[in-house]
This record gives structure tokens, C-alpha cells and sequence, in this order.
């Protein structure tokens, strides 16, 4: 454990409709709701769409006919990604400790920035949602407390409030754990809420009032962390080292169900460059592939792929992939959407040459891989797309062929 801190939550507030609205000032002040894909589920909502009743997560086919007033819009990740750095780095000007927890949520180590800015906390969260505001269009609410919990649940109280910032200070501690049920407990959640409930812990005040041999014995040293958190001890330090991410993914629904087996490769190569120029940009490659294909009635089907080596170029993880979804596909079958999931990550910087691997094609094939994140950067997004294409197809302008067209 270490000594006690100042630490700030900034959390997006509906970070995907926020970026809509960005993009598209005419749709702030309607209801908005953010959908996963052209026939997934709600993954965000305006304060309007909220108030119209459209609940988190139903599927569109649905909220369309239940609330037809609201706008629905699919997601577009690529965006939201560019809109959250530009958040980040306004956080990383402030103050030197940030921990980017995720795409629209950020811890920040405010500790002696009042002598820094001559200014109190909460006078420096209010310029500093002001600056997020006026420079990206952004707006948040800001948790300010003695640990990363107690901040978490300070940001989230916010959104209630009129100025959308608030202090869990020394006085204020115990009146937020008495309002806290359980289950809004930082690391807690439903499963484990339910549980404690059982137990007779409905609160985040019972929680810290019960014995540490009881908690240890229930639930371990998790379990006496999180109570310490919640006593204003952190336990959880602020960490700006960016940690790799266990996975990275890519998939979208159809705009028609297909079973045409040439138009799923096409539609899963797009997800595999998606994810390849993520993974270039963090200088990593992966070790395990798997591929996700779902039909029109909502069957999920999952086939991942150890690969012989480690690679983060289209053509090589395309070879393992269409296996797989040749495996998955029956020709009978309507499928709604396919996808791609790359796991098991190794930085470049520590990768070792094999004596037996084509280490000369390795590097045409990253430099290729670079040259695709060159132009995209220049001339936008998927100006050059790889795709599979059928031998009897004539070949289409804007697309790179299969690997096997390619040679």
C-alpha cells in the first residue's frame, strides 16, 4: 500500500453519442442512441434517449419499434478512438501520472496541483471540463477522492449533479459509502453484489463495517483491497505505463444476410486489416487468431488458430482465418455477421529471428503493412482495402487480392 493521494476520474459522459454530436451538431438536444451495428444492440445514449425509456443493450429491431422518435446511429469505432486521444492528451498536459483506463475513461493524479495552479480541486476539474469542452466538443463529469474507488464512485454521482464534478473528501466519505448500493462498488458487480446482499451487505458503508477476518474469509485479499480502497487507502496506485491489450477485435453486422461464402471473406478481410493496423500502431503481433461467424438466428460459432508465428500482416493471419470460416460455414445457413479476434501479443522490440523463417519476406510483408497505415494516415481510411476475390472475378480497383493472387 501506498501513502494517500488526490486522484480524478474523468469519464466521457455518453462518450459514443458525445462524438456523434461532434461529428454532427445538429443532433444535440435529440435523442440519440448509438447502435452496435446496422441490426445490434443500443451501446450508448443520450440524456433524451434515456428519457424516452430506450434501455441499454436492447436490440435495434426492437428500440425502432418501441421508441421510432429516437435516431439511431452505428458505431464507428475508428472515430471514437481518434476523438478519445485527443481527450488523453489534454489529461496527459495537466498532470505527468494519467492512467488511461479506457476509451473514455481516465484516472488522473491531481496531487499538488493546487500549488502548481493556485487553484482548489475542484476549481481545476471545472477548467479542466471546460478546456475538454471548448477544445474537442467532449463534455465530462469528474470524480475527485483518496483512491481510485472512492473517485470511481465520486465521477459517477457526478453525472447527477449541475456542474457535473464532485469531491469525496475526508467528511464526505462516509455520507457517499451510505448511498452506495453494493453493486456500484468499483470491482464488486452484480454476481458478487447479489451475494453480499444474501449476507446481508446492501451498502458500500456495511461493506467497510465488516470484520477484515470475515471479508478475507469470503473473499480474500481482493476483497480486503477493496475495502481499503473504499477507506480512503489506496491500495491501487496510478500507473501511465500503457499496458498491451489482451485482445483485439473487429466485427459489424450486415446490412442483409448472407450465405454467400465469397462475401464473408471479403467482410472478415476488412476486419483483419481493421485489426492489424491497431495492432501496428501498438508495434506488437500476435500469436492466436479466432475467428466469430453469426447466423441470423443469433447462434454464435468460434474457432481460434495458434499460428506458427507471430505475425501482425493481413495475408498471413488471412491464411489461418479462412480456414476457420470454411470449417464454421454451411451453405445452407443466413449469417448476420463475421468477425476477427487477435490474441496473445509479443512486442516487436523483443521478438527473436528464427534460424528457418523466411526472415526476407517477413520484411517485405511489414513493410507492406506499413506502407497500408502510411496511406490510410494520408488519404483516410480503408482507401486501399484487402479482400479476398474469387480467380473468376475480374479484379476491382481499390482492393488488394488474397495472397494466393497476390504471388
Amino acid at each position: 500500500m501506498t501513502n494517500q493521494k488526490y486522484i480524478a476520474l474523468i469519464d466521457c459522459d455518453s462518450f459514443f453519442v458525445s462524438c456523434e454530436r461532434k461529428l454532427n451538431p445538429e443532433l444535440k438536444g435529440l435523442p440519440v442512441s448509438v447502435v452496435s451495428g446496422e441490426r445490434g444492440c443500443i451501446i450508448s445514449r443520450s440524456k433524451e434517449a434515456k428519457m424516452l425509456g430506450v434501455p441499454m443493450g436492447i436490440p435495434l429491431f426492437q428500440a425502432v419499434e418501441k421508441f421510432p422518435e429516437c435516431i439511431y446511429i452505428s458505431a464507428n469505432h475508428y472515430n471514437y478512438t481518434k476523438i478519445s486521444k485527443q481527450v488523453m492528451s489534454i489529461l496527459k498536459e495537466i498532470s505527468p501520472n494519467v492512467e488511461i483506463y479506457s476509451i473514455d475513461e481516465a484516472f488522473v493524479d491531481f496531487t499538488g496541483l493546487t500549488k502548481l495552479y493556485k487553484k482548489n480541486y475542484f476549481q481545476i476539474a471545472k477548467d479542466l471540463q471546460q478546456r475538454i469542452l471548448d477544445e474537442v466538443d467532449i463534455p465530462v463529469s469528474i470524480g475527485i477522492s483518496k483512491t481510485k474507488t472512492l473517485a470511481k464512485l465520486a465521477s459517477d454521482k457526478a453525472k447527477n449533479t449541475s456542474t457535473r464534478i464532485a469531491l469525496a473528501g475526508k467528511c464526505s466519505i462516509k455520507h457517499l459509502l451510505t448511498y452506495t448500493d453494493i453493486q456500484e462498488v468499483w470491482g464488486i458487480g452484480r454476481r458478487l453484489g447479489v451475494k453480499l446482499r444474501g449476507l446481508g451487505v446492501r451498502t458500500a458503508l456495511d461493506y467497510i463495517n465488516k470484520d477484515e477476518k470475515w471479508i478475507q474469509q469470503k473473499f480474500g485479499k481482493n476483497g480486503l483491497s477493496v475495502k481499503a480502497e473504499l477507506q480512503g487507502i489506496m491500495v491501487s496506485p496510478i500507473s501511465n505505463k500503457e499496458e498491451l491489450p489482451k485482445s483485439i477485435s473487429d466485427t459489424k453486422s450486415f446490412l442483409e444476410f448472407s450465405s454467400d461464402i465469397q462475401f464473408l471473406k471479403n467482410e472478415l478481410s476488412i476486419h483483419i486489416h481493421s485489426c492489424c493496423s491497431r495492432l501496428r500502431k501498438i508495434d506488437c503481433k500476435c500469436s492466436t487468431i479466432g475467428v466469430i461467424l453469426k447466423t441470423k438466428d443469433f447462434r454464435t460459432l468460434y474457432l481460434k488458430e495458434q499460428l506458427k508465428t507471430p505475425t501482425n500482416f493481413e495475408f498471413e493471419i488471412s491464411r489461418s482465418a479462412f480456414p476457420l470460416l470454411e470449417k464454421m460455414f454451411t451453405p445452407n445457413d443466413l449469417y448476420r455477421s463475421v468477425g476477427i479476434v487477435l490474441e496473445d501479443f509479443n512486442e516487436n522490440s523483443q521478438e527473436q529471428l528464427q534460424l528457418f523463417d523466411n526472415n526476407e519476406k517477413k520484411e517485405q510483408n511489414e513493410k507492406l503493412g506499413k506502407s497500408l497505415d502510411i496511406l490510410e494516415k494520408k488519404f483516410g481510411r480503408n482507401i486501399v482495402r484487402t479482400g479476398f476475390v474469387n480467380k473468376n472475378v475480374p479484379f476491382k480497383q481499390g482492393f488488394l487480392t488474397s495472397p494466393q493472387d497476390v504471388e
